[in-house]
């Protein structure tokens, strides 16, 4: 019997967000609920990803070497130089603000994008500054175009990277020495690389994202469509259950103690068979039902017991308790069969007899078990009076029996058969593939 998969999402909703609509997040090409550029704007920025900071923490790095590096060589030209306080001081203060901006950018995420610009804009100012007094400073601006990139839209980025690289081309040219041309084309060079392979790595980590969160949804539908697949698998396994044990069960009581009603007065040694037969019957009722608590095999194929000798049994106890003569006909050689196999055309012919026994009026019927050898086919026949297979399960209560056992071949790869006319019986055969097993 199909039973439901063990997701580990399994009572999920299928749905991602509080309002039950697939948002922007799960439409391929986005990324998150802010786009491209993160939840601020800014290029490729995920406060979540460690290695956010750990890059932050090699640009600040290389800002303070930099800084250092070109410190050094300023005052080893220029030590009596009257600027040189002025050039230690924003040096220092470079030296300070850089970090500090990107420590709160990666321990506060939350703080506004307005903070994030004016903590940029306090260390380009400073830079620019120092630029300015003492052209060494110039390629300070590497780090600064990837702290800009990283903190900044791209529509406002790519403006400030270009300036940024005019202010180093101009302090290139302002050293001793005079213009180099090797000097003023490296800077551009090394500016557009540097953003284009920046733009095209952050456009490449959003797609991936963008895939990364299909993904989730998806598998979070998947495994709500699994959860709904399993749970109405597992209804209509219980529906089958009932109607083919406790139902038919308490079918047979009614019938047998209304037919003791009947005979109370008349013939009180009849009525007290018929009440023995129900108890019988309830008895083995609650078997069926402690046995279906615990998803076990019915009660007739419990401690190895085999399926034709299940089967000689019910057409020994149907006969025996509706009146109606059964006869069981084993034709082959048994071949051992799966539980659920054995299970299932027990079910079917418990079903078939029930339909016989309420409706047919049937003068006496028959179970066949054949094994032909590539299949088992079961067929249970009766000499009542005949309906028409087209109309049958269409209306009323009394319609689940035939979907029922279709249901249950169904999962086996079995098929059913029905052949009937009005006034000439009934055959009902169900054949499973032996392959199946």
């Amino acid at each position: 019997m199909p039973q439901p998969r063990p997701f580990a999402d399994r009572h999920g909703t299928g749905r991602i967000g509080r309002t039950g609509r697939t948002g922007a997040a799960d439409r391929p090409g986005a990324v998150g609920s802010h786009g491209l550029y993160g939840p601020h704007g800014a290029v490729g920025r995920d406060a979540g990803d460690p290695d956010a900071g750990r890059l932050a923490l090699l640009l600040d790095s290389a800002f303070v070497v930099l800084l250092a590096a070109s410190l050094n060589r300023y005052l080893t030209h220029h030590s009596g130089n009257a600027q040189a306080p002025w050039v230690i001081g924003l040096s220092a203060a470079l030296a300070v603000a850089q970090p500090a901006g990107s420590w709160l950018d990666h321990h506060r995420p939350t703080a506004s994008g307005r903070r994030r610009r004016w903590s940029l804009g306090l260390v380009v100012t400073l830079w620019v500054v120092l630029v300015l007094l003492a052209p060494s400073f110039a390629w300070c601006a590497v780090p600064l175009i990837y702290t800009a990139l990283r903190a900044l839209p791209a529509k406002a980025a790519i403006p400030l990277v270009g300036t940024l690289t005019l202010l180093v081309v101009i302090a290139e040219i302002r050293l001793p020495g005079g213009a180099d041309a090797t000097l003023v084309l490296l800077p551009p060079a090394v500016a557009a690389l540097a953003t284009g392979v920046f733009l095209f790595m952050a456009r490449q980590a959003a797609r991936q994202r963008a895939l990364i969160a299909d993904l989730v949804r998806t598998r979070r539908e998947l495994a709500a469509t699994e959860r709904r697949e399993g749970t109405l698998a597992e209804r209509e396994r219980l529906a089958m259950e009932i109607h083919d044990t406790l139902a038919q069960g308490l079918s047979s009581q009614q019938m047998l103690l209304q037919a003791a009603d009947r005979t109370w007065e008349a013939d009180p040694a009849t009525a007290r068979t018929h009440v023995r037969t129900a108890t019988e019957v309830a008895a083995r009722n609650l078997a069926e039902a402690r046995r279906f608590v615990h998803d076990l095999a019915p009660a007739e194929l419990a401690d190895g017991r085999t399926l034709d000798g299940a089967l000689r049994a019910l057409a020994a106890r149907e006969s025996a308790e509706s009146g109606l003569p059964v006869r069981f006909h084993l034709d082959g050689t048994p071949v051992p069969l799966p539980a659920a196999t054995q299970s299932a055309l027990l079910r079917i012919a418990q079903g078939a007899l029930a339909n016989v026994r309420e409706h047919a009026g049937a003068s006496a019927a028959a179970i066949t078990l054949s094994f032909l050898g590539d299949q088992a086919v079961l067929d249970i026949a009766d000499d009542g009076l005949g309906f028409d297979p087209q109309a049958a399960g269409t209306g009323g209560g009394r319609g689940y029996g035939l979907p029922a056992m279709r249901a249950r071949l169904r999962q086996l790869g079995g098929t059913l058969t029905v052949e009937s006319t009005p006034g000439e019986g009934t055959v009902v055969s169900a054949a499973i593939p032996l392959e199946h097993r």
